[in-house]
Order: structure tokens, then sequence, then C-alpha cells
């Protein structure tokens, strides 16, 4: 019995650290939201959509197809048109309020761009490219792992080679991206870079390749990310940077979880978090300063998220 409660208490702490990898993140994207443009902007751009994906593969494991696929479909894209709807409506009200015009304001046109999504959502409407773009590489990636359940399998590499050609020749070719799915073959990339991660024995020693390549990020020494445009910054090194940083960062989790319960609490919320803080950002900054933006775009949907967990029909619906 003492060994089961240790494992449970071993299980409970990993599922801790990984809240609190997806809090960090989820504080990253915040910021980089708030701040548009300069340093602290570039320095969240270089690595913090990649550290979502990498966390995702290191928790994949082979699953039933057509289960998970099915699973993925509906358990993504129910929360994504709901909550894609609920902030359409609130534009539609709170525009007009303030003497302006709602972003889609020409029905049945606007449809269009509503259905295709990704590139064609902006303003509160610009995170939406993520979600779908996840899950399909999820689904994909999921077929890739059942054929091959071992990712150092040297097949892997015939694949991975040329997904990673396509990501960069899409990226450069064009920014259209329905549904943010001209980002699929990168996160398919990052997937498996996840799925990696933890069969490597982590050494001292790699902090200092590591903090290299994370700091040329961080510093801006080398072109940021923009995952949502396919824009990679520098063949494989922007990459690479934004890979080191999410490592250090997951590293960095796993040691201070019994210490950061408020950014496991931001993690556990990051779904609502992620929808909602674009929103709050885009009609409340001509009004706050940034540090206090950045607060109201965390609290204010961290609030939602709590209020939607107590009906657990509600949560059913936009968990």
């Amino acid at each position: 019995m003492e060994y089961r409660g240790h494992d449970r208490r071993q299980a409970q702490f990993r599922l801790d650290w990984v809240d609190v990898a997806r809090g960090l993140g989820m504080l990253a994207v915040v910021i980089g939201h708030v701040w548009t443009r300069g340093p602290v902007r570039d320095a969240m751009y270089s690595f913090h959509m990649p550290l979502f994906f990498l966390l995702s593969g290191m928790l994949s494991r082979p699953q039933d197809v057509g289960a998970f696929t099915r699973r993925q479909l509906v358990g993504q894209m129910r929360p994504y048109i709901l909550f894609l709807a609920l902030l359409i409506l609130i534009d539609q009200i709170i525009e007009p309020l303030k003497g302006g015009r709602p972003i889609f304001h020409q029905w049945p046109d606007d449809l269009a761009p509503v259905l295709l999504g990704g590139f064609w959502l902006r303003g509160p409407y610009t995170i939406f490219w993520f979600v779908p773009c996840l899950m399909i590489a999820r689904i994909l990636f999921n077929v890739a792992l059942n054929r091959w359940p071992d990712v150092l399998d040297r097949r892997w590499a015939l694949l991975l080679l040329p997904v990673l050609v396509l990501a960069y020749a899409l990226g450069w070719w064009t920014q259209a991206s329905p549904l943010g799915l001209l980002s699929v073959p990168m996160a398919c990339v990052l997937l498996w870079v996840g799925a990696v991660w933890p069969q490597v024995r982590w050494r001292g020693w790699m902090v200092a390749p590591l903090g290299a390549l994370a700091l040329a990020g961080l510093a801006g020494v080398m072109p940021t990310l923009n995952m949502k445009a396919a824009d990679y910054g520098w063949p494989l090194l922007s990459v690479a940077s934004a890979i080191a940083t999410s490592l250090l960062l997951f590293r960095l989790s796993a040691l201070v979880t019994p210490y950061a319960g408020p950014v496991a609490a931001v993690g556990r919320a990051s779904l609502v978090i992620m929808y909602g803080h674009v929103a709050v950002i885009h009609y409340l900054a001509p009004y706050m300063g940034k540090p206090w933006l950045l607060l109201a775009a965390l609290l204010i949907p961290f609030a939602i998220d709590r209020l939607i967990r107590l009906s657990p029909t509600v949560s059913r619906w936009l968990h």
C-alpha cells in the first residue's frame, strides 16, 4: 500500500509539472500579445507556441486511430466553435456601444472567413488558429505512432525530413492558412521532438548548449517565430532555439512544481485563457497600461474558467 501511495504521489507530481509548464507557456503567450512589438514581444515569440506542441508530443502515446480521431474532433472543435460564436456575439454588442463597427458585419458574406478560420481570423479571434492546427497534427502524429511506436525508429527520419522541408516551403510560399493548417507540418515535427525528449537522460552539461541556443532566441540574435503564418525564422536555428528554451522551461517546471501553485492553476485554465485573453486585450487596450492589461487578460478568463467549472454540463461543453 505504501508503494501504491508513493506511485500515486509521483503520478500527481508529474501531472502538476505539466500544468506548471503549460502555465508558463500561457503566461508567455499573453505577454506576447500585450507587448505587441519590441524585445519583450520578440522574446516571447521565440518559443511560446512551440512549447505547447512539444509538451503535447511528450504526452503522446499510440492510441486507436479511429477512437482518437473522433475524440479529437469532438473534444477540440466543440469548444472551438462555441468560444468563437460567443466572441463573435460579444463583438456584435461591444463595438456598436463604442461607436464602432463589428469585425464581422457583412452577413452572410462573413461566414466564409469565419468558417475558414486561421489566417482569416484576426483581432480578438487571432489565437483560434492554434487548436485546429494542434488537433490535426496530433491526429496525423498518432497515425504514424501506431505504425512506428518507437519514436527513435530510423523510419521516422525518412518521414520527418520531407515534412520539415514541406513546412519551410509552405511558409515561404504563402501565409494563407485555413484553420491554421499551414503550420501542421512543423507542428508534427515538434510533436516528434517532444515525444523523443523523455527518452533522453538529463545531464547537467546540457544546460550550456541549450542555454546558449535559448539566449540567442530570447535576446533577438536570430529572427523570431510566427507559427500562425508559418514563419520559422532562420531555417532550423530559430526552431532549435525555441526547442531549447522550452526544454529548459520543462526542466524548471519540474524543479519548482511544489512552489508554483498559481502557475499550475493558470496551466489548468489555459484553454479558456487562450480563447479569451486576446479579446480582453483587444477591448481594454485603449483604457489600460500594459501591466494592468496583462493582469486583466489573465484574471478575467481565469475567473470565467472558474465559473465554467461550477457546472459539470457547461464544463463538458467548453473544456
